[in-house]
């Protein structure tokens, strides 16, 4: 169950939040606090999952207790709440780290609605956290002498990824390893470059003309972006008939967001007409980036 922190100035705004976490079973309120300075202490103290913050406070803002708050190393997620439209405003609340936004007045099916998402994510955040612990933990069992191990080249790490994802035949697939080849062997930050930077790269193993890199990597997006799509697909549909199968468990919170499985699985169980459909690509490629670079230290 996810704890909570209010930090509001308005004394009955704080009350009705507290009453609609607890009565609606979202979780438990295990701080409050009337001002900016005084929730930073609180929340210091009783490190919450989530805070629900007021944006306006006499004080201290809501803005300047999260960036506070961060700069003391809390890293809880923030749901700020308030009465103002300022389009500026609430672009700085998100900038700042707040991830869902509630309007005043308090109204109980949006706040329900807002912190179930809330918990959704945090839910997501933990698995794949777990998944990382166990990537960790695997990539150990396969140390041993140097002299019996064989190290495996990118192509052969992705073989049996691309195979659980259903797209090993993909046309895509050879461009999603051109991509992890390249990366592995020139990029080393954590990050990966610009989608338009890698498809180019890749357009350039090709050989192609460098008048026609541009044409090319427009071709290699929408070849990887169906191969993603395709994956999708696979991975819900085993969703739909396993909700617990181990391949669903591992890939579907980890390369995908949440409501774009969601919403396959739907389109699939209730027979809709195949949309065009959203993914993001660049999750995608940075955790398939990640999982290589992972079993590649393993056999090291």
């Amino acid at each position: 169950m996810l704890s909570f922190g209010i930090v509001d100035d308005d004394a009955v705004s704080r009350r009705m939040l507290q009453k609609i976490i607890e009565k609606g079973g979202l979780g438990e309120v295990v701080g409050t606090a009337g001002s900016g300075s005084e929730g930073e202490k609180v929340l210091l103290e009783t490190t919450p999952d989530v805070v629900v913050i007021d944006l306006l406070m006499p004080d201290q803002d809501g803005i300047e207790t999260i960036i506070r708050l961060k700069e003391q190393g809390y890293q809880g997620k923030y749901v700020m709440i308030s009465q103002i439209e300022n389009k500026e405003m609430i672009g700085k609340a998100y900038q700042a780290g707040v991830e869902f936004y509630i309007q005043k007045p308090i109204n109980k099916i949006e706040v329900e609605a807002v912190l179930s998402k809330v918990n959704e994510q945090w839910n997501i955040s933990r698995s794949l956290q777990e998944i990382k612990e166990s990537l960790t933990k695997l990539s150990l069992l396969h140390t041993g002498p140097e002299s019996t191990r064989k190290k495996r080249s990118v192509r052969e790490i992705m073989q049996p990824i691309l195979m659980d994802m259903g797209i090993v035949g993909d046309t895509g697939s050879r461009d999603l390893m051109d991509i992890m080849e390249n990366l592995t062997r020139h990029h080393k930050a954590e990050g990966i470059p610009p989608l338009k930077e890698l498809y180019e790269t890749v357009s350039r193993c090709h050989k192609v003309k460098e008048a026609d890199v541009e044409k090319e990597g427009k071709a290699v997006e929408q070849r990887i972006r169906r191969t993603v799509m395709a994956a999708l697909t696979h991975i819900a549909s085993i969703g739909l008939t396993d909700y617990s199968n181990p391949k669903f468990e591992h890939y579907a919170p980890l390369y995908f967001e949440f409501q774009d499985v969601r919403m396959k699985m739907k389109e699939i169980d209730e027979n809709w007409k195949p949309e065009k459909g959203k993914v993001n690509i660049k999750k995608f490629l940075q955790v398939l980036y990640l999982e290589v670079t992972d079993k590649m230290r393993s056999e090291y």
